[in-house]
């Protein structure tokens, strides 16, 4: 029996996911990240972009998968008003990134695992969609959400006890 496919925003995901993967196996929070130009149902989305986190390896608090892939993709496109493009990102993003995403006028944000600590895209604050900005970013959650949070789980599972993160 064939199953139901992907809708675009999984296919992406699951790219994502991949990128997040390989950052684990680097020792970084395993956080995978897209930037997509135009419409993400077209056979062949054109990715602008494509990062995990490197903060450990950098060493660079502010070196996040979505971070990372705003300024490459700014770069790419020669301009900073992102409004045309769309972040797919493994874990809700952070104040930072997503504050970047509003400054950088970004289109759309789809995001996989809800951050209960820091998701600033609604889970603890409202930074992508903020009444009180010029911009607000239309945001989806939830993308292929059970596989992002078990990989985080994993990971953070990993490393207790082994003298890295608590």
């Amino acid at each position: 029996m064939k199953g139901v496919a992907d809708s675009p925003e999984e296919t992406l995901m699951r790219r994502a996911l991949a990128l997040a993967e390989r950052g684990a196996e680097k020792g970084e929070v395993p956080v995978g990240a897209l930037l997509v130009q135009g419409r993400l149902d077209v056979r062949r989305p054109k990715v602008l972009a494509r990062a995990h986190n490197l903060t450990e390896g950098r060493p660079d608090p502010t070196a996040h998968a979505e971070r990372l892939v705003l300024e490459r993709g700014a770069r790419a496109l020669k301009r900073w008003r992102m409004n045309d493009c769309t972040l797919v990102v493994t874990l809700e993003p952070c104040c930072m990134c997503a504050g970047a995403a509003v400054w950088g006028r970004l289109g759309r944000i789809v995001y996989g695992a809800a951050d209960p600590k820091a998701g600033a895209c609604g889970s603890v604050i409202q930074v992508a969609d903020h009444a009180r900005f010029n911009h607000r970013i239309p945001v989806q959650g939830g993308v292929l959400e059970a596989e992002c949070a078990a990989l985080l789980k994993a990971f953070f599972r990993s490393r207790r006890g082994k003298g890295g993160i608590p």
